[in-house]
């Protein structure tokens, strides 16, 4: 079962390097700068920052390895282990395929990462999977 709606990979600073999300409307890198702040904020406050989050009907789950955040949002009826689990072998196929050494050499050229999608299809929720859930 596919657990993950949206994905978004970013840098502490802010910065989208991926993102996989279904509303166009979204504006990806202003949703990178503002995670990227609340999380500075939550780290003033806790030393790790913010872990997960909920708005509405979604829960959005963070997890941060090599300067990077790895954020991505479900329904809050699935379990917050299994969401974890998903992102974590997500964040281990980002690092297989960007290996932290290469990524300090990164030249800020985003598009490098749009490969990524075909490592993380069986875990990102489809468009028509969400319409059926909608409507039967």
């Amino acid at each position: 079962m596919k657990v993950l709606q949206d994905i978004w990979i970013l840098t502490e600073a802010g910065i989208v390097l991926y993102h996989r999300i279904y509303d166009e409307n979204f504006d990806d890198q202003l949703f990178g700068s503002l995670f990227s702040a609340l999380n500075s904020f939550a780290e003033e406050v806790v030393k790790d920052g913010l872990s997960n989050f909920e708005l509405h009907d979604k829960r959005f789950t963070l997890l941060k390895k090599n300067n990077l955040i790895f954020i991505a949002n479900s329904s809050k009826k699935i379990k917050e282990k299994k969401i974890m689990e998903e992102l974590k072998e997500i964040v281990e196929k980002f690092f297989k395929l960007y290996p932290p050494q290469m990524l300090k050499n990164w030249d800020n050229d985003v598009s490098i990462f749009k490969k990524f999608e075909e490592e993380i299809e069986g875990s990102l929720e489809e468009t028509i999977d969400r319409f059926r859930k909608a409507f039967w």
